[in-house]
């Protein structure tokens, strides 16, 4: 068994239940109730799914690997999670930054949830 992996998927499925109870209540609600037009509205409806899917996948993918032990894909699909969460934290990251607003980095903190799973997956792969 793999803990670096293990903490990792268990982050992840962490960052999952955050996404899907926090971004409903905090995003979804009011996306839905906004005045955007109905087809711009839908399809970020629908890539916020998306993403709920993708985070739960990813969790999974992690978990699996610690149980798994040294397959020969361990270290490509782990090394592939780590850069998918890094590249999740750095859009964040960039958005924020890029705003304007005063203490920026707590405006949009998911980044804050999100690298702590990219550096535990890295160090499970390296």
């Amino acid at each position: 068994m793999n803990g670096w992996l293990l903490a990792a998927g268990i982050t992840a499925f962490g960052v999952a239940a955050v996404h899907i109870a926090a971004g409903h209540r905090d995003v979804v609600r009011p996306l839905l109730s906004g005045g955007l037009a109905d087809e711009p509205k839908r399809v970020l409806h629908a890539v916020w799914h998306m993403v709920s899917v993708d985070l739960v996948l990813s969790a999974a993918v992690l978990v699996h690997l610690a149980l798994t032990g040294d397959l020969p894909v361990t270290r490509p699909l782990g090394w592939f999670v780590a850069a998918h969460f890094l590249a999740y934290s750095a859009v964040f990251l960039v958005i924020t930054l890029s705003v304007g607003w005063r203490k920026p980095l707590l405006r949009l903190p998911q980044w804050i949830l999100l690298l702590p799973v990219a550096v535990l997956a890295v160090a499970g792969t390296a």
